[in-house]
């Protein structure tokens, strides 16, 4: 008799590559009293974001009661639970990152707390050690090197180690952006970049020696340039980045270029953080008229750092 048939082994079941999940955002409603809830709840509905990222809306349980356009103490503090409610989450990893409508610092004032926007009370929150407030746009990326201060101030603030440490910060931060190596311009506090000391020192003492001591550690720096032509040089791509000295001198190149478009990040901070470019504007507040432009460029930025996650976890 012939040996009998050998039944065929049954095919190999195909492995299918679990799907990556999309990020969790969540979305800050700033201070309830201005346009941060609507343009939050419009961001969340945004076709863009729904399509790379999962948004989650943070905001007062009773938002109602706080009348639109009013500034308040009792507001303040609303928005300050909202964003350590959403900063907790983000150091469970309950969500990927962070995108924060506008709070209003006078409003934080009169609810008794000491910080004086996101930036710093992001930090404290984490136990980051040093932070920087960089606006990041398609036209201009620009890094502040001291943030809300007097003017007065800043060059008492202005010191070599703080201005080291910005630059050195932006040098590791920046290849999150897709700058492996980036070309960073410092711009200088004096008029001229002080004309070798004729329109102040500060970038004879201060500035030089710390950009001198960044080179020294291989980061590609150079400056102090003059402030009124090195944003345009930047813009032209001659540099990636810009370091400024003070908020406005940053701030008023990046408006005037990219408004609704450029991003506010904060850098060194252990989560994603990224916010809108514009504060609370009570003026328009609860008229259905605000623009969501720059909060959707916060969240879809916010997504893009935090990048596609591992499956959900089995519940």
């Amino acid at each position: 008799m012939g040996a009998a048939p050998v039944a065929a082994a049954p095919a190999a079941a195909a492995v299918v590559a679990p799907t990556p999940r999309k990020p969790r955002i969540a979305i800050t409603a700033g201070d309830p009293a201005g346009i941060g809830p609507e343009i939050a709840a419009r961001a969340a509905a945004d076709s863009c974001v729904l399509e790379v990222c999962e948004p989650i809306v943070y905001a007062p349980p009773d938002l109602h009661r706080f009348a639109a356009g009013v500034l308040s103490g009792e507001a303040g503090r609303a928005a300050y639970e909202t964003i350590v409610r959403a900063v907790d989450d983000a150091r469970e990893r309950r969500v990927d990152g962070i995108a924060t409508a506008p709070i209003n610092k006078e409003a934080f004032r009169l609810a008794g707390l000491p910080w004086s926007g996101h930036t710093d009370l992001l930090a404290h929150l984490t136990g980051a050690q040093h932070v920087a407030m960089m606006f990041h746009s398609s036209a201009l990326r620009v890094v502040l090197a001291t943030v809300h201060i007097a003017l007065a101030e800043v060059p008492l603030a202005l010191t070599q180690p703080s201005l080291e440490a910005t630059i050195a910060l932006t040098a590791r931060e920046l290849p999150r952006f897709g700058l492996a190596n980036p070309r960073i311009a410092v711009a200088g506090l004096n008029p001229h970049a002080g004309e070798h000391g004729l329109f102040g020192r500060e970038e004879g003492t201060v500035i030089v020696p710390a950009i001198a001591a960044c080179r020294t550690r291989g980061i590609d720096v150079s400056g102090p340039w003059p402030g009124d032509t090195i944003f345009l040089r930047a813009h032209r791509g001659e540099f990636d980045v810009v370091v400024a000295c003070y908020h406005d001198q940053g701030l008023i190149p990046v408006k005037l270029l990219a408004f609704g478009e450029a991003v506010n990040v904060t850098l060194g901070l252990p989560l994603v953080r990224t916010s809108v470019d514009h504060g609370t504007a009570f003026d328009i507040a609860g008229r259905g008229v605000a623009d969501p432009q720059s909060m959707i460029a916060a969240v879809l930025l916010a997504a893009k750092l935090a990048g596609p996650k591992g499956p959900a976890p089995r519940t």
